[in-house]
């Protein structure tokens, strides 16, 4: 009895040591070695202060800017409380809610069609990209609500558009904290 309760432990000190701490540690010395800024968080800083993460949408409030996909973590991009809406494609709530963002497109003047990410939230509900069609679709909006030519918009959103990984994984992009920040850019020049 006491070597079974021997071994036990050991093993139990064993599996602590192995994957409690050497394992974490080799991972994060290869994460600070091979990506040091994914390691990091992606932050991205602007005059030294930290104003958002590449990999973390947040919410843009106003007409002057592109705005995210729709969220449902928590009171809209809280990081706290990630996660999709967990509805249903079929549920009633889901369906009303689509509707109503499409309402809310249509009542600034867009005719044509609607990109489902325009529409609909990512799993996460933390998705900082849009796609191409999103972008082109608020790109009229932000254009007259900044008073520039949408020709000018159209450059920026074609200049920060991200390809697929490796021309393989996910969609063609574009990341809206860049977006606007090179929309901001432009405004300050």
């Amino acid at each position: 009895m006491r070597g079974q309760l021997r071994a036990s432990l050991a093993l139990l000190v064993l599996m602590t040591v192995l994957t409690g701490i050497l394992y974490p540690l080799a991972i994060w010395g290869i994460g600070q070695s091979f990506f040091p800024y994914q390691a990091e968080g992606s932050l991205i800083v602007a005059n030294g202060k930290v104003i958002g993460s590449d990999l973390i949408g947040q919410n843009f409030a106003g007409d002057t800017y592109f705005h995210s996909r729709p969220s449902a973590a928590g009171n809209g991009y809280d990081a706290t409380q990630s996660g999709g809406s967990n509805l249903a494609t079929g549920s009633d709530d889901l369906i009303k809610q689509v509707k109503e963002r499409i309402q809310a497109i249509r009542a600034t003047g867009f005719t044509g069609g609607i990109p489902v990410d325009a529409v609909t939230g990512s799993g996460s509900g933390l998705d900082p990209d849009i796609s191409v069609a999103n972008a082109r679709l608020q790109a009229q909006h932000v254009a007259q609500s900044r008073h520039m030519d949408v020709g000018v918009i159209n450059n920026l959103i074609a200049e920060n558009t991200r390809e697929r990984d490796w021309h393989v994984f996910g969609e063609t992009r574009i990341n809206v904290l860049q977006l606007n920040r090179a929309l901001d850019n432009l405004a300050n020049h």
